[in-house]
């Protein structure tokens, strides 16, 4: 891997992104980029950015190694550099030329909304790694998979990476034989440039109501969804949830850049103008049956079938709109349905309805719910399949991010839960404890039993050990998270299933 200066220049004058070049030699060639200055910089290329960028990490660069730096401000002309108007979208540009431009060798399918991105992505690679065996990568808030061998597959720290290492993530499923990338892209990615330039093979939109609106986020609805639509924008072909809320915004984006034959919608039940219809038979707490129908004459010429009946294994209706999303893509991608329902049935996501059975202490649901609408559908299925039972949530909100979630907990837990513990998650720079107490403010507590336990695992085992057989326990918006960010440090943390089955192990259940 290697970048040209002569290159860097000629990608930021494509993109009208360069201010300025201070540059002694044009065809030196670096092989090495970062935007860390503790890493060793030799021959290489080095970022400066972000809001809290100091000159000092510059110094410290250039004295590790940096031949030249590319920069919104000139800090040093000491070595080289590159001025430009938008330094994460110059990382992002010359990132994919630095590794080669991997995203060309690969068909990458793309999904956003506020929920569902990963149930989806999961359910998509599942059924493409079924039909084309070793060449399927994953990019997912849980795991990101680069390779066939085990340690190609990590734990991930962001839904959608930095620009560089996802490049370099890309280069390395290139490397390893993959053809084909399932990734989640987050709305964070488009504010923050992370995938500014790459064009998407198929892009997903699966729904949006409001959330990471905060300070350190999103500053309103509208710029959330601006950022959420600029997925349709930039692929070639889109598959739009037809009941998504600003669905003619959506629609209008994917217009765009796309024709009425690259532009397929999906929805549950009898809904006007979509392409194919969701129609449940079925729902438990073992699976899903549905039939998944074309209804246009484009669906017809994807569908093998007319209408095809399939079965999901992962419990809850609400994940059939996921499997439509993950259906549609596969049906462009030409998989035979017989392939998507062998899939399907055997359908597990780390963290998502995982159910831990009990003998005295109720049926435990493990969900990564983490805000109004994810919470609601999940507690909304539960109370349809266990009418008799309490349904008891242990869940904490982020610090630091997400603000708007505690309300949407607060209301979600009046309208639908018995009893709520509150409790830390990921609090980051703030007081748990302050927190709990803005969730816990708005609460109705002549509708809902409340009360607080920082400490997680104590928590768990409180709800646990004062439940009975009838009761629901879900413990919510961690899943299968394996640390607490805590004042900027992952501090481990079993997670909650393990958690769980210690304690009901500890109590002889």
């Amino acid at each position: 891997m290697s970048l040209k200066i002569s290159n860097a220049i000629e990608i930021l004058k494509k993109h009208d992104l360069l201010v300025s070049s201070s540059v002694s030699d044009e065809n030196l060639e670096v092989t090495h980029i970062s935007y860390n200055s503790k890493e060793d910089q030799t021959n290489g290329v080095f970022f400066c950015k972000g809001n809290n960028f100091k000159a000092e990490y510059l110094d410290q660069a250039i004295k590790n190694g940096a031949k030249f730096y590319v920069s919104e401000k000139e800090y040093s002309q000491d070595i080289d550099r590159l001025i430009v108007k938008n330094a994460s979208k110059a990382l992002s540009l010359l990132s994919a030329e630095f590794y080669g431009n991997p995203q060309n060798d690969l068909f990458i399918i793309a999904f956003t909304g506020t929920k569902g991105k990963t149930t989806t992505s999961y359910f998509l690679y599942d059924i493409l790694k079924r039909a084309y065996p070793k060449q399927v990568g994953l990019f997912s808030t849980v795991d990101r998979i680069i390779g066939p061998k085990p340690e190609d597959e990590f734990k991930s720290d962001l839904t959608t990476p930095e620009s560089m290492d996802l490049f370099h993530d890309m280069r390395k499923c290139v490397d390893n034989g993959f053809k084909y990338l399932v990734m989640e892209v987050s709305s964070q990615a488009y504010k923050k440039n992370r995938v500014y330039g790459l064009q998407f093979d198929i892009g997903g939109f699966l729904n949006i109501t409001p959330d990471h609106i905060g300070p350190n986020e999103h500053p309103t609805y509208a710029d959330y969804l601006n950022c959420k639509k600029q997925l349709m924008i930039n692929s070639k072909v889109n598959i739009i949830n037809r009941q998504t809320n600003d669905y003619d915004t959506v629609y209008a984006a994917a217009k765009q850049t796309s024709d009425d034959k690259d532009i397929y919608r999906f929805a549950k039940d009898e809904v006007a103008d979509t392409d194919f219809s969701i129609r449940n038979k079925e729902s438990n707490l073992n699976d899903s049956v549905f039939t998944y129908t074309a209804e246009s004459d484009k669906a017809e010429d994807l569908q093998d079938h007319s209408e095809y009946t399939y079965r999901l294994g992962l419990v809850g209706d609400f994940n059939e709109l996921n499997a439509g999303a993950a259906i549609t893509a596969a049906k462009i991608l030409g998989v035979k349905n017989e392939v998507i329902a062998d899939s399907l049935k055997s359908a597990f996501v780390p963290g998502r309805m995982e159910h831990i059975n009990t003998n005295s202490h109720g049926t435990i649901f493990v969900d990564y719910a983490h805000n109004y609408a994810s919470m609601k559908a999940l507690l909304s299925f539960l109370k349809r399949e266990y009418p008799a039972s309490k349904v008891k949530v242990v869940v904490g909100s982020p610090g630091d991010k997400g603000v708007s979630r505690r309300a949407g907990f607060a209301k979600v837990l009046t309208e639908l839960a018995d009893e709520a513990i509150l409790t830390t998650d990921d609090p980051g720079f703030e007081d748990p404890a302050d927190i709990c107490k803005q969730i816990d403010d708005q609460i109705d507590h002549t509708k809902v039993k409340v009360k607080t336990v920082l400490d997680r695992e104590k928590a768990i085992s409180e709800m646990i050990k004062s439940s009975s057989n009838d009761d629901i326990v879900v413990l919510a918006a961690k899943g299968n998270d394996p640390y607490q960010k805590t004042k900027g440090v992952d501090v481990p943390y079993a997670s909650d299933p393990v958690v769980a089955k210690k304690i009901l192990k500890d109590i002889g259940d």
